[in-house]
């Protein structure tokens, strides 16, 4: 009897568990609501200069959009060393246009105002092409943003053509940044060369977007 009550009781938490995983990737790939390969969802909005952009005036031109929570460690690994910085300046001198994007809602870690980013943008030495507050969350469950960072590569015809981590390293070291490949360069160097992606789709990694 006290074998079966056991038997029972590993049956019940096998099945707990397996429901819970099952739950975990249902929601997870719910939250995927954009495909590769596919056109990059519009959007309108107002950057932290205080001009109205969408998406499709870029049309013609490549896109990086960049979801950022300037308090996560994550984010910190990359500008704390200047390697985000040094990306966008890279990029955007040869015609890319760096969409800087904030999900953060507000009371949640890395809500700021339009003040405050502009500040930090000056004082990180950061060159992205527009700064973006989505503080309702719109633009990023748009794109099943997930954490920061959560990189997104769209080409001039307004197709993404990648999504995912920035590079193959899920540290928050930046010691750990000089050794590992990059992402979303190689992305940008085979669009920009007219090439295929060779690697169009990655696993983000970092902090959570504080929807």
């Amino acid at each position: 009897m006290q074998q079966r009550k056991k038997f029972y009781r590993i049956a019940l938490g096998l099945a707990v568990i397996a429901s819970a995983g099952l739950y975990y990737w249902q929601s997870h790939t719910a939250a995927a609501m954009v495909e590769t390969g596919q056109a990059a969802p519009a959007f309108s909005t107002t950057a932290t200069t205080g001009e109205n952009i969408s998406l499709g005036q870029f049309k013609g031109k490549t896109v990086v959009l960049e979801w950022n929570n300037p308090e996560c460690p994550f984010v910190k690994k990359f500008y704390s060393i200047g390697k985000m910085q040094k990306l966008q300046k890279t990029y955007t001198a040869k015609g890319v246009v760096w969409l800087t994007i904030n999900s953060s809602a507000p009371g949640k870690q890395g809500n700021i105002d339009t003040a405050k980013a502009n500040q930090l943008t000056a004082e990180l030495n950061a060159s992205p092409s527009y700064k973006i507050l989505d503080p309702t969350g719109t633009i990023g469950r748009m794109y099943g943003a997930k954490t920061t960072p959560h990189m997104y590569v769209i080409d001039k015809q307004g197709v993404l053509v990648y999504q995912g981590a920035i590079d193959d390293n899920n540290s928050s070291d930046s010691a750990d940044v000089k050794t590992a490949h990059n992402y979303v360069a190689a992305a940008l160097d085979e669009v920009l060369g007219d090439k295929s992606v060779s690697v169009s789709s990655t696993r983000p990694y970092g902090c959570s977007v504080k929807y």
